[in-house]
């Protein structure tokens, strides 16, 4: 597959991670949906400082153009849904509960800065061999990692007569401790068979996208545990 093609986007997943950014093993740490509209995720860029050596004249006798330097990605999600466990994990904001323990809603409080998250995007791929691949899949996704998102906050909300969303903003970082990641997200032989990535993130990276024929996982509306992959070695 040489030129895939992004049909749609399809579904989302959220883990937290913790201020390393090492996903955070356990039953209530990630979050997997498909009530959204985008996800934004804009290079967030310093220009290079340009040198230029100008004679008296007027002549320009040299000229360098400044390196630029990439900061993150700032990260803008559209969604639907409002899940106080979705919120939660992105936020750090608490949910709030019922008297049977079920989430009903959620507190807006101060950004919590020492918080993160990673989001994981799988976008349809659309291609007459789609599902030429040797292997068990039925399909194919671009698959989109960034394992470590910080400053994670709602923005404005307007309720009225028209259909309501929520934006969700936060920033990549670099580096990090996701390592391999606690999920199957790849083919890991030529049978097909689902693993986690092969090779983790350097340490200047921000993002990781490739194409993949192992399924999303099944949008939830609530907790989904985190479990698989390096958690089992923990």
């Amino acid at each position: 597959m040489s030129c895939p093609l992004i049909a749609n986007a399809d579904t989302i997943r959220v883990t937290r991670v913790d201020g390393c950014g090492r996903p955070i093993c356990g039953e209530d740490n990630g979050f997997t949906f498909d009530c959204f509209a985008t996800l934004g995720m804009n290079p967030n860029v310093e220009d290079g400082e340009d040198v230029e050596y100008k004679a008296a004249n007027g002549w320009i006798c040299g000229f360098k153009r400044g390196c630029p330097s990439f900061r993150s990605f700032d990260i803008e999600l559209n969604f639907f849904s409002v899940s106080p466990e979705l919120i939660e994990i992105t936020t750090g904001n608490p949910v709030v509960y019922g008297h049977d323990g079920t989430a009903i809603g959620y507190d807006d409080c101060s950004v919590q800065c020492n918080s993160g998250f990673a989001i994981e995007l799988w976008a349809e791929v659309l291609g007459a061999d789609a599902c030429a691949a040797e292997g068990a899949g039925e399909g194919a996704w671009i698959y989109f990692l960034m394992p470590w998102v910080s400053n994670g906050m709602l923005g404005d909300l307007e309720v009225g007569s028209e259909a309501a969303s929520l934006t969700l903003t936060g920033n990549t970082r670099a580096g990090g401790g996701w390592g391999t990641g606690p999920y199957d997200v790849m083919p890991i032989n030529a049978a097909g068979t689902a693993g986690p990535l092969l090779t983790p993130l350097g340490a200047t990276c921000h993002r990781r996208t490739f194409v993949t024929t192992v399924e999303p996982p099944e949008p939830l509306c609530e907790y989904t545990p985190v479990t698989g992959g390096l958690c089992l070695a923990s």
